[in-house]
């Protein structure tokens, strides 16, 4: 059996299971599933997302996890009343919203979340 029939789980740490909920649920507008002393379980429209409860958390320099959307510019306004900031990467041509547009066509945000994780938006033309 190959794991095109399986269903995809995305994991990312944190080291406070308060603020990451806070963050995830709150700001982001993902439904809690569970909560255990091990990990907050998020549906991300059908993707499990476990924020697994770590020590120490090391963030990738890149992006780990990100969201196709529809209207960046309504997505990263939205984000941005609750309370998310937006990243800006020096060299990069990004709009006063802090979106890029790719030499591909596609349009990205990227913002990071209380551990460092670099998270994304994408929305491809």
């Amino acid at each position: 059996m190959s794991l095109s029939q399986s269903r995809l789980i995305a994991f990312v740490s944190t080291v406070d299971a308060r603020h990451a909920l806070s963050f995830y649920r709150d700001r982001l507008g993902l439904r809690l599933v569970s909560e255990t002393p091990f990990a907050l379980v998020f549906d991300a429209m059908g993707t499990m997302l476990r924020v697994a409860i770590a020590e120490t958390v090391t963030p990738a320099p890149h992006t780990v996890l990100g969201w196709q959307v529809a209207d960046i510019a309504e997505t990263v306004d939205d984000l941005t009343a609750h309370g998310v900031t937006f990243t800006r990467y020096e060299g990069m041509d990004q709009d006063a919203r802090g979106v890029w547009s790719s030499p591909a066509g596609g349009q990205i945000a990227w913002f990071r979340d209380p551990d460092g994780n670099v998270l994304s938006l994408t929305q491809f033309e």
